[in-house]
C-alpha cells in the first residue's frame, strides 16, 4: 500500500510538472547575458538582436536584472537605444528602483540574488519586419566614477524579454 501512494505522489508530480511546461508562454523573446565578474563597466554596453515577423501584435519589454548583495546602490541608471530595421533609433534614460524605503531588495529570489523585472516599453507593436537591436547601458555613478572607471559591482546578468500581450 505504501509502494502505490508513492507512485501516485509521482505521477501526479510529473502530471502537474507537465502542464507547468506545456503551457503555452507569451514569452516572444527572453535572453540574459551574463556580466563578466559582476562588474559592469559602463561603456561595456549590452546588445539583443530580435528578428521580428510580427507586424500586428502588441507586446511589453521588460529589462531584467539580476543582482546580488555586492550591488551597492538603491536605484539603478540605464541608457537603452533601440534601433528599428530601417535605421531609426530611439533613446531613452530610465531609473529604476532596486531597494524600498527601509533597503530591503526588491525583486524576486530567496536568497542573495535577486531577479528583477523592469518596464521598458509597454503596448509596443513592432511595425517592421527585421532585426531590432537593444542596446543597454548603465549609467549609474558613484562618487569616484571617472568615465566608467569604476564598475558597477553585484550586477550578475542584463536580459531582454518581450512578451506578446494576449487579448
Amino acid at each position: 500500500m505504501q509502494t502505490q501512494k508513492k507512485i501516485d505522489k509521482l505521477l501526479s508530480l510529473a502530471a502537474i510538472t507537465f502542464l507547468l511546461f506545456s503551457c503555452n508562454s507569451n514569452a516572444v523573446f527572453d535572453r540574459y547575458i551574463p556580466i563578466e565578474n559582476q562588474q559592469w563597466h559602463s561603456d561595456k554596453g549590452i546588445d539583443f538582436i530580435v528578428n521580428n515577423s510580427d507586424t500586428i501584435s502588441t507586446n511589453n519589454v521588460f529589462i531584467n536584472i539580476r543582482n546580488n548583495k555586492n550591488y551597492e546602490f538603491s536605484s539603478l541608471f540605464l541608457i537603452a537605444k533601440l534601433e528599428l530595421p530601417n535605421g531609426y533609433k530611439v533613446i531613452d534614460t530610465l531609473e529604476y528602483e532596486m531597494t524600498d524605503d527601509k533597503g530591503n531588495w526588491l525583486g524576486t529570489g530567496f536568497t542573495d540574488l535577486k531577479e528583477n523585472k523592469l518596464f521598458y516599453k509597454e503596448h509596443v507593436v513592432f511595425s517592421e519586419m527585421g532585426a531590432y537591436k537593444f542596446s543597454i547601458r548603465h549609467a549609474t555613478r558613484g562618487i569616484n566614477d571617472i568615465q566608467g572607471k569604476n564598475p558597477l559591482k553585484g550586477i550578475m546578468d542584463v536580459g531582454l524579454r518581450i512578451e506578446k500581450i494576449q487579448k
